[in-house]
Formats: C-alpha cells, sequence, structure tokens
C-alpha cells in the first residue's frame, strides 16, 4: 500500500511552500510521524512528518515550489513489512561496499543533504573525510565541482585555469555566478514591500531623544529586574510602552484605510520587527496596552528564542497595528522605515550617540542622543499628527515616569 505525503494547508493566506530539505534520502526506511520534510513558506518554516511507516520515495526534490495538496512524495507500507534490515556486524565487515558514513550509520548533516538534493548527489557513493567517515559538506561540493561522476572512487579536484585563460579570467580568479531560488520568506517581503510603496503615500519625519534618563534607569534596576524576571532590561520595552502613550493620543496612527472607510482599533497589537537568518520577521506583541514593561520585555525574549529555532509560526505573525524597528543593533544612524502593510505606520530607532547638545542654560555637554523616525500613510495620517505623535514619544522617554503614569 502507497500512502500520499501531500502539501499541508497551514492557513487560509498561504497557497504555496518551497522544499527547504528533505530530512530522509529516495528509498529510506521512515517511521510514523518521524519528520521527512522542512516545508518554508513566505510566513515560516515548519516540518512535514510521516503519515505512516515504510520507505520513502521522493517524487518532488528540494527546492521545488510546491501548491498546498500537492503530493510530494509515497510511503511504501507494503515495501517496509517485506524488507528484512542488514545486520549490523555485515554493514562493518564489508567496508568496500559502502562509504565509511554508511558502516558507522552516520546520517549526513542537513546542509550536505541540502547540496545533494541540489546537485542529485548520491551521498553513498562520496567518500567521507569527517570524523568516522562521515560525508561533509565540504566532500558534497567536492564532488558537485569534480570534473567525474560522484560515483567514482575518488573525487577529482577541479582543474586550475591554465596561463593563457588566466588572463581572460582575470589573472587567474575564475568568474562564475550562482544561481539560488528566493526562498519563500524572501518573496513575501519583496511583494509586501512592493505593495506598500505602490499603494500608500509614505512619507517620513524625524526627531531625536535624549536617552540620559533611559540609561540611568536600566543601570539603577538592571540587576533588580534580572533577579526578578530572569531577563535583562532592554531598549524595546520602553520604546513599545512609549509607543502604546503615543497611539493612544494620535488614534489615526493605530488605524488603517479599508477601501474608503478609517478603521479605528481599540487596542495595541505591536509587531516587533527581528532579523533571523531566513530574513525579516514581524511577531505581533498583542494587547500590549494593557502590558507592563517587565512583561512586554517577557514576550519579546520569547520571541527572540522562537526566531533562533526556527519556531515563529503564523500566528505569531498575523495582524499586528503599528509596528517598531530597531535598525540600531545594526549600527544604524538614520533610515526611513517602510510600512508594513494594512498598518498606516511604522516607528523606526536608531544607534544611540554621544553628540555635543546645547543645554537650556546655554552650556554644551555630549549626551546619548537617538534619531527617531517615524514612516506613515499620509492619505490617513496629517504631518501634524506624526510630528506629534514623535514628539510624545520623546517626552515619555525623556521623562520615563510618564510610561508609569501613562500621560
Amino acid at each position: 500500500m502507497k500512502v500520499e505525503v501531500r502539501v499541508p494547508a497551514v492557513g487560509e493566506s498561504v497557497q504555496e511552500g518551497m522544499i527547504e530539505s528533505w530530512h530522509k534520502s529516495e528509498g529510506a526506511s521512515i517511521a510514523a510521524d518521524e519528520v521527512l520534510l522542512a516545508l518554508e513558506t513566505d510566513k515560516a518554516t515548519m516540518d512535514i512528518a510521516s503519515p505512516a511507516t515504510g520507505v520513502l520515495h521522493i517524487l518532488v526534490p528540494a527546492g521545488t515550489v510546491v501548491k498546498v495538496g500537492q503530493v510530494l512524495a509515497t510511503i511504501d507500507t507494503a515495501a517496509h513489512e517485506q524488507a528484512s534490515p542488514m545486520p549490523v556486524a555485515s554493514a562493518i565487515a564489508s567496508p568496500a561496499t559502502a562509504p565509511v558514513s554508511a558502516a558507522y550509520g552516520l546520517e549526513p548533516g542537513p546542509a550536505v543533504r541540502r547540496v545533494a538534493a541540489e546537485h542529485q548527489l548520491d551521498l553513498t557513493k562520496i567518500p567521507g573525510s569527517g570524523k568516522n567517515g562521515r560525508v561533509t559538506k565540504a566532500d558534497a561540493l567536492s564532488a558537485v565541482a569534480a570534473p567525474t561522476s560522484a560515483s567514482s572512487p575518488a573525487v577529482a579536484l577541479p582543474t586550475p585555469p591554465t596561463p593563457a585563460s588566466a588572463a581572460i579570467l582575470g589573472g587567474g580568479r575564475e568568474r562564475r555566478e550562482e544561481r539560488k531560488p528566493m526562498s519563500m520568506l524572501r518573496r513575501r517581503i519583496a511583494e509586501r514591500l512592493i505593495e506598500a510603496q505602490q499603494t500608500a503615500a509614505i512619507l517620513t519625519t524625524f526627531n531625536e531623544v535624549d536617552m540620559t534618563q533611559i540609561l540611568a534607569l536600566r543601570k539603577n534596576y538592571q540587576d533588580l529586574f534580572q533577579k526578578a524576571y530572569g531577563l535583562k532590561l532592554g531598549f524595546m520595552g520602553f520604546f513599545v510602552k512609549a509607543s502604546v502613550t503615543a497611539l493612544k493620543a494620535f488614534p489615526a496612527v493605530n488605524a488603517y484605510i479599508s477601501g474608503t472607510d478609517v478603521c479605528y482599533h481599540n487596542y495595541c497589537d505591536i509587531g516587533v520587527a527581528v532579523s533571523t537568518e531566513k530574513g525579516l520577521m514581524v511577531p505581533v506583541l498583542r494587547d500590549v496596552d494593557l502590558k507592563s514593561i517587565a512583561q512586554i520585555e517577557q514576550d519579546i525574549a520569547a520571541f527572540s528564542v522562537k526566531a533562533r529555532e526556527n519556531k515563529i509560526s503564523l500566528d505569531d505573525l498575523n495582524g499586528g497595528t503599528f509596528t517598531v524597528s530597531n535598525g540600531g543593533v545594526f549600527g544604524s544612524l538614520l533610515s526611513t522605515p517602510i510600512l508594513n502593510p494594512p498598518q498606516s505606520a511604522i516607528l523606526g530607532m536608531h544607534k544611540t550617540q554621544l553628540r555635543p547638545m546645547v543645554m537650556p542654560d546655554g552650556t554644551i555637554e555630549a549626551r546619548p542622543m537617538m534619531y527617531l523616525a517615524m514612516s506613515y500613510d499620509h492619505r490617513i495620517i496629517d504631518g501634524k499628527e506624526a510630528v506629534g505623535f514623535l514628539v510624545k514619544i520623546k517626552e515619555v522617554l525623556e521623562d520615563p515616569a510618564r510610561l508609569v503614569l501613562e500621560v
């Protein structure tokens, strides 16, 4: 009996995905509920498990864009029942008939399997140079570059350019291009950025905030905060809470356009831009207007862990009424952030830097200053509101007691 492995329905807005990698190779025995492959959508990456126990037959290679419901592989349950596993002693006793890595039962890593899938390599025919004969990524790449077949006993090294061709190739350097399919997440990011630029009248206004009081507050209470909550007190909690105060004062910034209507929210769900290996994600902090700075920092820390472990879900990314992006962690001094549709505004944080500032009494002091940028949809938010929004955030952050009082 053959059981089909199909692309599952992962959300109403998700109609396609891309096979990031197969965790099992063609013909491998697989147990029910064992992870078969990683499927990447424009929202997140998820593991797809086997629906049955049997032998795997792959129909669609890694790197292919697939539709919801499409058959990716079959599990032959009858073949599994008829197959008799080879004794371990037999495998070790005949190293000449299989690579050392297979003899030791060492599964190649994800990077190796990805290279093999992209270039149709048979890993069982590649000599492994890793520990206990494991096939490494370098072994797989050498097999790709080799002029001979990957099934040859030895992998040949690429032939160096001749003196005549060296001049053509730029002094001996081989000039080449590498083409890779754009990830589903990167495709979706590209689509949304173009959508934002084409459908909204985006304008950016700037201000700056003196971070002296915030820095002092963090220094004075960092140890107590860590003991109480088990995490460091960061900047983002202050900026998210300050945004809540400003959103309440300027409700149009927390609204969006639907046709000829303006839809206002009576709650604040703020997206926090997170950079991951796969690209930018914006998980949403729910009901932050009802939460303390400590609770907000805990939510942000939880999302950071999920991002590192590639476990951010579709529900984590859905919705959001406003976004805060911190380019300062990468050293950005100033930028113009792009809207996250259908939201009408986004706040950009930047690097804190000592700058000479003229104080009210005329003296000049070095103060830790941060530039703020707010991009907004001019169709719904007027310049006066945008400027007032940033001024409100500046006032609150320069006098953090106002965060507690929410004034």
